[in-house]
Order: C-alpha cells, then sequence, then structure tokens
C-alpha cells in the first residue's frame, strides 16, 4: 500500500476502533449509532448498525482478546457488545453518572474497563458472575471538574487520569473479586486499596489524552497548551518528569510506538512525532506537505498568513495540503505496521508506518 489510504466515510467522526482479525472497523459517525463497516482493499461496506444509546457516542473500543465492543456515551451509558447468532447483542452498564461519558477504556486483561467521565468521577466496573450483571464502582477522590481521558496500566491495576482541573492523577483500579495481591508490586507502591490515589501533578492546561508506555515504565498525557509531559515512573523511587512543548496546534490524542516514539494528532491535522534520543522532543510532522498557495506549513501558519494579509472569509473551503482537513480526533494501532486516525473531517486514514516514519 501507498503511506496512507484514505476514505471519507462520513461527515464527522467522533470514535473509531479495529476488529482483532483487522478486517472490520466499528465507527460513530458522532451521531448515537455505532456503524461496523468491514474493510476489502481500500473499500468500506457497512455491515452492522448498533443503536442503543440515546446520544453522541464518545468512545469506542473492540476487544482483542474477547471481541467485545465496549461503548460509551453522552447518554451516560456504556454497553458491552457481544457478537452472537450473527448479530451484535448489548448489555447495558448502568454507570451511575449524572453527566456524560467521556472516553471509555479495557483492561489489558479485559475483564475489567474504566470511563471517564464529566460527573466528577471514573467509573471501574466489572463482570458480576453470580448476579450475571456488570458493576461500576466510583474514584471520585480530589476531581473537581470534567475527568476527559484515562488510560489502564498493563499491570491491570493502576489508572491514569486527567482532564478539565488541570491535573494529571494515578489511582488503584483494584477489584478485590478480580485481581490478587499476590506479587503485585509497582513504582507506586504495594498497598494498592480500590481508589486510593497515588500520584498527583499539576498541569497549566487541561489534559487531553493520557497513555502508559508498553512497558508501563513510563506516563505521557498531553495538554491543550500544545505540551506533551512524559513522566518516567519504572521504580518507586523515579518520577523524573520531561516537558516537551511545540509551536503547533494542540493534540487530541496520540499512541505509544515503543518507550522512546511516540505519535499523537490534533488540531493541526497532521501527525506529529516525539522521539527520546536522550531528551524528549519534538522531531517533525509525518504527514508530508506539499506547496500550496498559501504557503502554510501548518494551520497555524495558515490562520496566521490570512490575518497579516487581511484575507477576508469569502465562504469557499480552502483545502488544507495534509490528508486530514480537520482535527484529528483519535489514533488506533491496527497492528506493528498500521495506524489508523479517524478526524473531524468523516476521513479514516490507515497508515503504513514504515513508510511514514522513512
Amino acid at each position: 500500500m501507498s503511506v496512507a489510504q484514505v476514505e471519507r466515510i462520513s461527515v464527522c467522526i467522533s470514535a473509531h476502533d479495529w476488529s482483532p482479525d483487522k478486517q472490520r472497523v466499528a465507527i460513530c459517525p458522532d451521531s448515537n449509532e455505532i456503524i461496523i463497516y468491514k474493510k476489502t482493499g481500500e473499500k468500506y461496506d457497512p455491515e452492522h448498525v448498533l443503536t442503543e444509546h440515546d446520544a453522541v457516542v464518545t468512545s469506542i473500543v473492540w476487544g482483542r482478546q474477547t471481541n467485545r465492543i465496549l461503548s460509551c456515551s453522552q447518554d451516560r451509558n456504556a454497553y458491552v457488545w457481544t457478537y452472537t447468532d450473527n448479530a451484535w447483542k448489548p448489555v447495558l452498564v448502568i454507570l451511575r453518572l449524572n453527566r456524560s461519558a467521556t472516553l471509555c477504556t479495557w483492561s489489558p486483561r479485559e475483564d475489567k474497563f474504566a470511563v471517564s467521565s464529566g460527573a466528577l468521577c471514573v467509573s471501574v466496573c466489572y463482570f458480576e458472575q453470580d448476579n450475571n450483571w456488570w458493576v461500576s464502582k466510583h474514584i471520585k477522590k480530589e476531581f473537581t471538574s470534567t475527568v476527559l481521558c484515562c488510560d489502564w496500566h498493563p499491570n491491570n491495576v493502576l489508572i491514569a487520569a486527567g482532564g478539565t482541573d488541570m491535573y494529571t492523577r494515578v489511582y488503584s483500579g483494584f477489584i478485590k473479586q478480580i485481581d490478587t495481591r499476590s506479587g503485585l508490586e509497582t513504582a507506586f507502591g504495594k498497598k494498592l486499596p480500590f481508589g486510593t490515589l497515588l500520584g498527583e501533578w499539576l498541569n497549566p492546561a487541561w489534559v487531553v489524552a493520557i497513555k502508559w508506555s508498553p512497558s508501563g515504565n513510563r506516563l505521557a498525557w498531553a495538554c491543550h497548551n500544545s505540551t506533551l509531559y512524559i513522566l518516567h515512573c519504572s521504580t518507586v523511587d523515579e518520577r523524573e518528569l520531561h516537558t516537551v512543548s511545540f509551536n503547533l496546534l494542540p493534540l487530541r490524542d496520540f499512541i505509544w510506538l515503543d518507550e522512546n516514539t511516540i505519535i499523537g494528532g490534533g488540531y493541526d491535522c497532521n501527525l506529529l512525532l516525539f522521539e527520546n534520543k536522550g531528551q524528549w522532543a519534538y522531531s517533525r510532522s509525518l504527514d508530508v506537505k506539499k506547496e500550496t498557495k498559501t504557503g502554510g506549513g501548518n494551520v497555524r501558519d495558515l490562520w496566521k498568513n490570512r490575518t497579516q494579509n487581511n484575507q477576508e472569509d469569502t465562504g469557499s473551503d480552502q483545502a488544507l495540503p495534509t490528508r486530514h482537513q480537520n482535527a484529528i480526533s483519535v489514533l488506533r494501532r491496527i497492528d506493528n505496521n498500521l495506524l489508523s486516525t479517524t478526524g473531524l473531517d468523516g476521513h479514516i486514514v490507515v497508515w503504513d508506518l514504515k513508510k511514514l516514519m522513512a
């Protein structure tokens, strides 16, 4: 394939994720629906439409081990979807929220999941076999505003979260019915009762995305002031925080490629590369732009040039020199060599990482 395959399948896309076999993708077209497409070559054919949610779906995660789809929405609910008898059967999860759910994520073992929300909490949910339903418990300590993002540590216990109160926090998501204390040692201690606050860091702006590295020895989060923070935390004694500021528009999401490489995307409509070569730094934009009449190097420069030249809005759209024509909202790692992005332009782009990084 070429560096990128681009397909516009909606006016806007708010969430997406891929099936374990990489043949299907679940997409929310910024509505209450989840549409599952089968990908054949560069063509996307709709197979199923999931319509249980009553408001815009904010997050979709397709379990790689269980093949279950997890979704959450502005309707304050989550669903776990299981494929049986050629149909996707939903199970409603009562999150007990009074505000919108913002993001959901399966734990590494996919035996529980976490949902961040505007209700000043993170809901941690697990399946109770005796009653045959999903139970939710709330982590509320210290949150004073909307929680925008959360992520599970590879050990299946620690949860990192951030939001509009401008704090990054690490909590224990230990569930005694599921997890075991035997041999459980973390860089944040051994005593891990559910909901324990294990660490927090104040930032100068909203925390919009947060992810643990593959090993769990590093934690990165992106803030709305065009800054990426990387915390090295491999042992109890190590708390080394690195700050990377970049002169571009803020990120909305990012992924770890390995322990020393991060790719992010956001309001600059481009993929940005961050690397640790002795010191963390912004390296370059990966979606190489073609020359245009505006001469813009990025979205920020485009608007700066228009302002300086007193260009009026003629009412016509102006194409950006990137594959995405609006903010990138979600990044997903399909496999070792493929990455997908979706955005507010309704595009889904599948990137060949080897060619992209060349």
